[in-house]
Formats: C-alpha cells, sequence, structure tokens
C-alpha cells in the first residue's frame, strides 16, 4: 500500500515537471521530457532500494539539460551544437555552475526525503517478514496438548459454558508462546523507530513536498540560467579558450 502510494507521488511528479517544460519551454522539446522521465526513473529504483546516487542522478540531469537550454533558450535560432559540443557543454556545466546553487539545494532536499522513504519502506518490508513468520508458527506437542487439555477438559466433565481460569489460560499461554515473547521487546524498539522515522519525513523534507515542487526548482535552475544568459555565453567562450583549452581540445570542443 505505502509502496504504492509513494510510487503514485513520484508519477505526479514527473507529471508535474513534463507540463512545465510544455507550458514555459517548448522549444525543448521532447528531449527535455526525456531527461526528466530518466531522472524519476531514478528516483523510483532508488526508493525500491537500487544502487543508485541521489547527488549521480541531480547532475546527470542537470549535464543533460545544460546543452538543451544553452542552445534553445541562450542561443535561439543556432544550429544545435554538434555531438562533440553537447560533450564539452556538459562536462563544464559544474565548473561553471550554469544553475547556480539549484542544483544542490534539490541535492540536499531530495537525498534527505528519498532516504527516509526508502528506509521507511525497507522498515516496513522487515515488519511484514516478522509477521509472517509469527502467523506460521508450528507449536510442539506439550503446547498442543495442553492445549487440547485447558479448552476440552471441561467438556469431559459435562461442563460446557464452562472456561477455563486464567492463571491456567495464561500459563498454558506462556509456554506455547514463549518464543514469540521473547522477540517483543525488540518489535516494540521497531515500533518506536518506525514512529520516529515518520516524524523525520514531516515538513520540509516530506517526500510529497520535495518531489511535487521539483518543477518550481527545475523552473528557477532555468530562469537563473536566463537571467544571466550574457554572462554565461561570454564565460562559456572563455572557458572553451585558456587555460581550458587543452582539456576542451582533448574533447574536440575546439580546433
Amino acid at each position: 500500500m505505502f509502496q504504492k502510494a509513494f510510487e503514485l507521488v513520484v508519477r505526479h511528479a514527473r507529471n508535474f515537471t513534463n507540463s512545465m517544460f510544455r507550458t514555459h519551454y517548448q522549444s525543448m522539446g521532447p528531449r527535455a521530457l526525456k531527461f526528466v522521465g530518466e531522472l524519476f526513473t531514478d528516483v523510483s529504483l532508488y526508493i525500491l532500494g537500487s544502487d543508485i546516487s541521489v547527488n549521480d542522478m541531480i547532475n546527470e540531469f542537470f549535464d543533460s539539460l545544460f546543452p538543451l537550454v544553452y542552445s534553445r533558450l541562450i542561443n535561439p535560432g543556432f544550429p544545435d551544437p554538434s555531438v562533440e559540443m553537447t560533450e564539452c557543454l556538459r562536462a563544464a556545466r559544474r565548473d561553471l555552475k550554469a544553475f547556480g546553487n539549484y542544483p544542490k539545494l534539490m541535492m540536499t532536499q531530495v537525498s534527505k526525503s528519498l532516504q527516509a522513504t526508502r528506509v521507511f519502506l525497507q522498515a516496513l518490508n522487515l515488519g511484514i517478514e516478522v509477521i509472517n513468520t509469527t502467523d506460521h508458527l508450528k507449536f510442539s506437542k506439550d503446547c498442543g496438548r495442553a492445549l487440547l487439555k485447558m479448552w476440552y477438559c471441561s467438556h469431559c466433565q459435562g461442563l460446557l459454558l464452562a472456561k477455563p481460569c486464567a492463571g491456567y489460560c495464561g500459563a498454558v499461554m506462556q509456554g506455547c508462546l514463549a518464543g514469540v515473547v521473547e522477540i517483543d521487546k525488540h518489535w516494540r524498539e521497531y515500533i518506536g523507530s518506525l514512529e520516529g522515522l515518520t516524524k523525520g519525513m514531516r515538513g520540509v523534507y516530506d517526500m510529497e513536498h520535495v518531489l511535487l515542487n521539483l518543477f518550481s526548482a527545475v523552473r528557477d535552475a532555468i530562469l537563473y540560467v536566463q537571467k544571466n544568459e550574457e554572462k554565461l555565453s561570454t564565460t562559456v567562450s572563455g572557458f572553451l579558450q585558456s587555460p581550458w583549452r587543452g582539456a576542451m581540445a582533448a574533447l574536440r570542443c575546439v580546433p
């Protein structure tokens, strides 16, 4: 149930982000939607326990997005950059800080919210395993005899409505459930930890709040690029020259 709820949040968040691109940045076309889809696929996989770094998925998203923003918003009307130039812009994005601090802010919020969600799901699955195990316990023969004696000895004496006394019932149950009683302390600790975890999932790092507002953070990051487009264009030109020219030439960005 909880896993389906989280998957629904991820789906809505992806749709909100796609809608933002369709409404405000139509010039980026389906390529932007492809990057959005890849980002939220990684988000889903991370929640389910895959060995994926949140920082890497955010960086990959903005690395992929920057060449598209640069060619369609900063230099509209120009031909699309070559494959080599696209790779150069991807590689330069972090050093240029093209999107300001927005990628790092997103990393912090997404990382903390998804980590809490991931641990919560793992804890729930562990609890389900424990419940399933205790539900299918096989009682010993001695326990079976004691239960039989407790419930039906009165019947043999014609006392059909008589119930076993509380003390005797408690003794039988304690004997039959001795193995289960041992986990009671640990189960209570587990429940307490789960409650603490759910409290930590509220507020600014609430997974639903963070993901459903991710489209706004992405838009703010793009607006940052647009506000600084003149400076960024100059910086990109300089970045493709000294002292980075050697590295860029190795990537075939410059002649």
